[in-house]
C-alpha cells in the first residue's frame, strides 16, 4: 500500500512523485517510492530522493533512504532536506528506524546522514551479491536513524 505524498513539502523544497514500485521478492527488494527534489519557489528540479518501505539484507546495505543531488546545487542542505520529508513518509509506513548508507569516503554524503540525524551504527563490509559490491563499493557506512512515535 502506497501513501499520498503531497505533504512532502517544507516550503523550500517539495518531493514530486515520479514513480512507485512494488515488492519484488525474487530480486529481494522492499516497495519503494521514487521522487524528484523540486525547489518551490521556481519549481527548479535539485535531484532525486527514494524511500525503500521495510527491512531485509537489501536495505541493510543499501539503506531506506537514497538521494543525489545535481552538483551545482550542492552544500545547501537539499539532501538532508528531503530525508527529513521522506521520514514523515516512514512514519506513515509505521517504520520504527530509516537506515541511510553511504562509502566511507564521501564525506559529503557522511554529512547529510549527521545533518538528518542519522548516528553512524557501523561500518560494514558489503557482501558480493549486493548490487553495491558490483559497483565497486566493498565498505558502506550505516547510518540509522530513529523515528519519532
Amino acid at each position: 500500500m502506497f501513501f499520498n505524498t503531497d505533504d512532502l513539502n517544507d516550503g523550500e523544497i517539495y518531493l514530486k512523485l515520479n514513480r512507485t514500485v512494488d515488492e519484488n521478492i525474487e530480486k529481494g527488494y522492499v516497495p519503494a517510492y521514487y521522487f524528484e527534489i523540486t525547489r518551490v519557489s521556481d519549481n527548479v528540479s535539485l535531484g532525486f530522493c527514494d524511500l525503500r518501505v521495510g527491512y531485509n539484507d537489501n536495505t541493510y546495505y543499501g539503506g531506506n533512504i537514497g538521494y543525489e543531488i545535481y552538483e551545482e546545487h550542492r552544500g545547501l542542505h537539499y539532501a538532508g532536506k528531503a530525508c527529513f520529508l521522506l521520514l514523515k513518509l516512514a512514519k506513515k509506513h509505521s517504520l520504527e528506524h530509516v537506515v541511510i548508507t553511504c562509502s566511507p569516503d564521501n564525506i559529503a554524503s557522511r554529512k547529510t546522514c549527521e545533518y538528518a540525524g542519522g548516528i553512524l551504527e557501523k561500518i560494514v563490509d558489503v557482501p558480493e551479491w549486493h548490487d553495491l559490491y558490483k559497483d565497486g563499493q566493498i565498505t558502506t557506512c550505516r547510518y540509522v536513524i530513529d523515528i519519532e512515535k
